[in-house]
């Protein structure tokens, strides 16, 4: 008996030796990053003491701390909790690791030891955008006109750098206000790569699951209940450069008008923000949406163009969405914004009822089927505004047969007050859950 359980041990050392040994490998490729012992960044952060904890990142908490130089850094403590850790860990390395720019943060370096996985940025004195501007947090800060311009610039412009000036360009996937930090002179920096893509260039979309979580052993996206994702990535997990850019339209009208996507307490007409746009850009009264805090102290002109950019951006189809340059130089003033060029964004009320007709069918239906000798039909509220999917344009809808779970089911949407999503995985096991908004 112990001559076995010695064996076993021994199997699951050798197991444990290469993975670190592979891990130790594909950190080797990694430059431009300093490696910090656990102990170090232990010292720094006191021990990691809820005390220094300023936030929570995409895979674990974020800690301020403070190395023997004396210089504060942040830093991000993998959860040991998360399933895929090791993988989006090293994938953020390889992501920042060779990307700089004035509107990203800067990785100083990381930790890999033994079971620990930390990486080291430089420390943001004023939080994020949705613990400031949306939060309330921070009551010393004024988010005066000038400052949400120069944040909402700032952001596009590190948006148009990892989509077309790196090589192969990134896709960040996450863009949202707690991934906008802001240092002491309010200049934002995106944050948290852990679920940036490298994308090669012959590839022009990869599917990909969406950002969630495990539910009963399915995948379930629990991330598009929050108004960022573009609709082709919260459906069918089809990853460009596009959905990043409906997520910065969404963020943009957010700024400008210092509230969050959705807020349920408000009256039902206005608890989503991106419809409630939509609603007063037909109306010609975009006006109204801006943040009533500055006081009417801002150009009426070019909030209102801000959050006509912001329409650009959101548009149901991929292919209407402008590039993150051409977002720059609208906001910038260097090129007009088109009016006529606006059409209806992919709106959340769209997708919040989301079944995938292609479900298997149930005993229920298949003897409903053989006594009618018709096929069972799935039923939609007498609300229902049928939308199937349909390809956008060969840019972002081509062959599914790459890496991911997209599935190439139609989908009908529905408008509720509580919102059932349905998503068909991997191993073609149908997971439903209902969430309330």
């Amino acid at each position: 008996m112990t001559c076995f359980s010695f064996f076993g041990r021994s199997r699951r050392l050798d197991s444990s030796q290469r993975h670190d040994a592979e891990e130790e490998n594909e950190l080797a490729g990694v430059h431009n990053v300093k490696t910090y012992s656990y102990k170090e960044l232990r010292h720094a952060t006191d021990d990691f003491s809820p005390v220094n904890k300023i936030g929570e990142g995409g895979f674990g908490s974020v800690y301020k701390g403070r190395l023997k130089d004396g210089k504060l850094v942040a830093v991000k403590l993998l959860s040991a909790e998360s399933r895929q850790g090791v993988g989006e860990f090293l994938a953020e390395i390889k992501a920042i690791s060779v990307v700089e720019h004035e509107n990203l943060v800067k990785l100083y370096g990381c930790c890999v030891e033994g079971q620990h996985r930390i990486l080291v940025y430089n420390y943001l004195e004023n939080n994020s955008l949705a613990q400031t501007l949306l939060g309330g947090s921070y009551i010393n800060i004024q988010f005066d006109w000038r400052t949400r311009t120069k944040i909402c610039i700032g952001v596009a412009r590190g948006l148009a750098f990892l989509h077309e000036e790196v090589r192969p360009y990134i896709v960040h996937r996450d863009i949202k206000a707690s991934n906008i930090l802001l240092d002491k002179d309010l200049t934002p920096k995106i944050a948290d790569f852990g679920l940036a893509k490298l994308i090669p260039s012959h590839m022009t979309h990869v599917s990909t699951r969406v950002a969630g979580t495990m539910f009963m052993g399915h995948y379930i996206c629990f991330c598009c209940c929050r108004g960022y994702l573009a609709p082709e990535y919260a459906i069918r997990g089809q990853l460009t450069r596009k959905a990043d850019i409906y997520s910065f339209g969404v963020l943009l009208v957010e700024i400008v008008s210092g509230r969050c996507n959705t807020n349920t307490r408000l009256p039902i007409e206005e608890q989503y923000l991106l419809e409630r746009t939509w609603q007063l850009y037909e109306r010609k009264e975009l006006i109204a949406l801006v943040d009533t805090a500055l006081n009417g102290d801002f150009d009426a002109e070019e909030a209102c163009k801000y959050m006509k950019i912001g329409l650009l951006c959101t548009q149901d189809a991929p292919k209407l969405r402008p590039s993150m340059s051409t977002v720059v130089k609208m906001l910038t003033g260097e090129k007009e914004v088109d009016d006529s060029m606006i059409s209806k964004p992919g709106l959340i009320s769209d997708f919040m009822d989301l079944k995938v007709r292609a479900q298997p069918p149930t005993k229920a239906r298949q003897r409903q089927s053989t006594a009618t000798g018709k096929p069972s039909e799935a039923k939609t509220s007498p609300s229902s505004s049928p939308y199937d999917i349909s390809p956008y344009d060969s840019e972002n809808h081509n062959d599914h047969s790459s890496s991911g779970t997209s599935t190439n089911a139609n989908t009908t949407f529905s408008t509720s007050s509580n919102a059932t999503l349905t998503f068909l995985t991997s191993t073609n096991a149908t997971t439903t859950f209902t969430t309330s908004y």
